[in-house]
């Protein structure tokens, strides 16, 4: 049998990205073409005044300006509308009223023949605003916090007396500044308007069927008018799980002048919705002689917009990493004047565990016990916060021994500041990661025709993950075809039912989907088989025969075969397909299913100049069966890469006075680049799991990036003996702590 999944296959649709044949939804055209830019707002609280139209309008080729007072009639606008990923509350509507609810909030859309056009009449429309203080300092704006409308783990124990009363005990403040997503591709929709009323949109996103869902509702429009094609996404990292203003807007335009539209948002304006929240983060750890852990209080304030609460699974990780009696969590929000923070990558848990991990390093010069040794005291193979139901598989344990192993972290020397090489200070820094193994309902579709070929399809999404290339592997290893005879189909509303792609949770979702879609497809070959009464497979079942080069034949006979070509002849049609759908299975909720990580850093600090080098770092990860060994490594090492940006570069500054984010490029908000990525090394520790899904596998997407920072910031205070509790850390701060 042709044996694809667990190799490094190249990416199937790699030749048509390097080649400039994949097209993004900005790319997609027809002959009425028009192009919408928009206008967005100079304050971030207020109301429109005025908007002066009049020297847009003589520009030539402009068709027309839209604002709140001439946007035509929305069905839903004035009741509650939502999306699959929508956080409480009144969610953001673009031209609904004269409020201005943030900075940059777009206030209208000029439409002309030519972008050049638009963008040109965009900057004469002049507009008056009414303008009120914003509040936009987290700090400031504590006492104004409210509780998030979700629900924790319940509090274990008394956390405040055991801490009181522990002989080792470490209580500190931790800070993250906001991130903003920046993927390669803007955010963009193309919509085709069609004579007879019907829309085919190419939107950004990571949920074709959400946003065709979504603008169905918003326009009263009948689900068989919408469709959403989106083959290739630029990268996303969750900016695309929910539908943003410029899909309402094209569309808009599309219905009004009963055109094609096409709307794609400057990179300045990729900083006017969504982005990763600033979060305070207070901890207490305690833990007696032996490092075994008898307290933990974990506390948050993160931010939220003035009309939604955003939240994330920030503390919950505090409750279940590790083996603790006394747990206290507390997650709380704080409104301030800005757009409502997005999921991004490992939403929650990146902070959590940051600042989690943090602590945890803190505890054990505290009690002065190694990093690593710490942790493994503290091991959990059940979740203390389920009750202690046992992890359908968690090997993270063999995580810290081979990375520990791999990186030589028994070279490491216990004192702070106490490595060094010339003007070099060197440190070693460790955490560990945990994100949660999901698994959500998805259909997918098989197909195989007389030519022995196979198309799978399902309505999810490739964001850069490799979605084409896993479920082309999926589907291949089940007929035992090589890849090329094998077509994956996705970013289609009309294909079958999938979630959004993001959590880490495709590959489980729909790539089950696709498993049980061949699998049903193989037992109809087998029915038909089984029609002919002399035939050799009359008694067998399907666990019986196995698929192999375009022939059906019998495990233990494999001389018995037939061609799926004559079986397809036989009943009398050109091709078969089959449909199926999956979802977790009961068994599931007997588990608590994660995927785990252990990420060791070494960092040079420079003496003079407090600069910082990430010169080696290891991850390894325990996170199920990895289908696609190359695109899987890539995950990783993507998170990797993300995990130092956070660390020591990546900061939305924001001018607290005007709630406005000043700099919103890519010239002044800074992300790494080739020249800050040295050795980084990816080691996947084999971990069998046959409850979380019938896959195997549990999702790399997120796990990558859970634990970097923090083993950063533990670096550099073994590196430096200063501890800095202020992502990003920078060079200012290395000097100032």
């Amino acid at each position: 049998m042709t044996i694809h999944l667990e190799k490094a296959v190249s990416r199937v649709d790699g030749p048509l990205k390097v080649t400039g044949r994949a097209l993004y939804a900005g790319e997609f055209g027809t002959a009425d073409l028009c192009t919408g830019y928009v206008v967005n707002s100079s304050i971030a609280k207020g109301r429109i005044l005025r908007i002066d139209t009049t020297e847009a309008l003589k520009v030539v080729g402009v068709l027309d300006v839209l604002t709140h007072e001439n946007r035509p009639a929305v069905a839903s606008y004035n009741e509650s509308y939502t999306d699959m990923d929508a956080a409480d509350g009144k969610h953001f509507r673009p031209l609904y009223n004269d409020r201005i609810l943030y900075s940059m909030q777009p206030v209208a859309l000029v439409v002309a023949e030519s972008f050049e056009a638009a963008r040109y009449a965009a900057s004469l429309v002049r507009v008056d605003y009414e303008s009120e203080p914003p509040q936009a300092d987290l700090y400031a704006q504590r006492s104004e916090a409210h509780k998030a409308p979700t629900e924790l783990p319940p509090d274990r124990g008394d956390a405040e007396e055991a801490w009181t009363q522990a002989p080792v005990k470490v209580e500190a403040e931790y800070h993250s500044a906001a991130e903003f997503h920046n993927p390669m591709e803007m955010h963009a929709s193309t919509v085709i308007y069609s004579t007879d009323g019907k829309l085919t949109i190419h939107d950004k996103t990571q949920g074709v069927q959400n946003s065709a869902q979504f603008i169905s509702n918003i326009f009263g429009l009948p689900d068989g008018d919408v469709r959403v094609v989106t083959p290739f996404v630029g990268g996303a990292f969750g900016s695309g799980l929910r539908p943003q203003y410029q899909l309402v807007l094209a569309t808009m335009a599309a219905l009004k002048l009963k055109r094609s539209v096409r709307v794609v948002l400057s990179r300045e304006q990729m900083f006017s919705f969504g982005h990763r929240p600033e979060t305070l983060q207070h901890l207490k750890l305690a833990c007696d002689q032996d490092g075994k852990l008898v307290s933990t209080i974990h506390e948050v304030m993160g931010e939220t917009s003035s009309f939604e609460d955003f939240t994330e699974m920030v503390v919950v990780w505090s409750a279940s990493l590790y083996q603790c009696p006394n747990v206290r969590l507390k997650y709380d929000l704080v409104p301030l004047d800005l757009y409502t923070p997005l999921d991004m990558r490992a939403p929650g848990a990146v902070l959590g565990v940051y600042a989690l991990e943090s602590a945890m390093d803190e505890l054990s010069y505290a009690a002065g016990i190694d990093p690593l040794e710490l942790r493994i005291r503290n091991f959990t193979a059940t979740d203390p916060a389920s009750g202690n139901n046992p992890y359908s598989s968690k090997e993270l344990l063999e995580c810290y021994r081979q990375g520990a192993e791999r990186f030589g972290w028994n070279k490491r020397s216990p004192q702070p500041r106490s490595m060094k090489e010339g003007r070099q200070l060197i440190g070693y820094g460790m955490a560990t990661g945990v994100w949660e193994a999901m698994q959500n309902p998805a259909s997918a579709k098989a197909v195989i025709t007389i030519d022995g070929s196979v198309v799978v399809s399902s309505a999810t999404a490739d964001i850069g993950t490799g979605t084409y290339t896993v479920m082309t592997q999926i589907a291949a290893e089940c007929f035992g075809l090589p890849l090329e005879k094998v077509t994956f189909k996705l970013g289609d509303s009309t294909l079958p039912k999938a979630p959004l792609e993001g959590g880490s949770f495709t590959v489980s979702s729909v790539g089950s989907a696709v498993k049980q879609a061949c699998e049903a497809l193989q037992q109809q070959l087998l029915d038909q088989a089984k029609q002919d009464d002399q035939s050799p497979f009359k008694n067998f079942e399907l666990t019986d025969v196995i698929f192999e080069n375009g022939t059906m034949r019998i495990k233990a006979s494999p001389q018995e075969c037939i061609e799926i070509t004559e079986l397809l002849k036989q009943g009398g049609s050109p091709s078969m397909e089959a449909l199926a759908s999956a979802s977790p299975k009961e068994e599931r909720d007997n588990y608590t299913t994660a995927t785990h990580s252990a990420v060791f850093v070494e960092v040079r600090v420079d003496e003079d100049f407090g600069t910082v080098q990430i010169s080696r770092m290891v991850s390894a990860i325990a996170a199920g069966r990895i289908l696609s060994l190359k695109p899987g490594r890539n995950q990783i090492l993507g998170g990797m890469v993300w995990g130092i940006g956070m660390a020591l570069q990546e900061e939305g500054m924001l001018d607290k006075k005007l709630a406005r984010w000043m700099n919103h490029n890519i010239a002044e908000y800074h992300y790494p680049v080739n020249a800050d990525i040295h050795d980084l090394d990816v080691i996947f520790v084999k971990e069998h799991d046959e409850i979380v899904n019938p896959l195997g596998a549990k999702g790399i997407g997120e796990i990558g990036i859970v634990g970097v920072a923090a083993a950063i910031a533990n670096a550099i205070y073994h590196a430096t003996g200063k501890r800095i509790r202020d992502l990003p850390i920078t060079l200012d701060k290395v000097f100032q702590s």
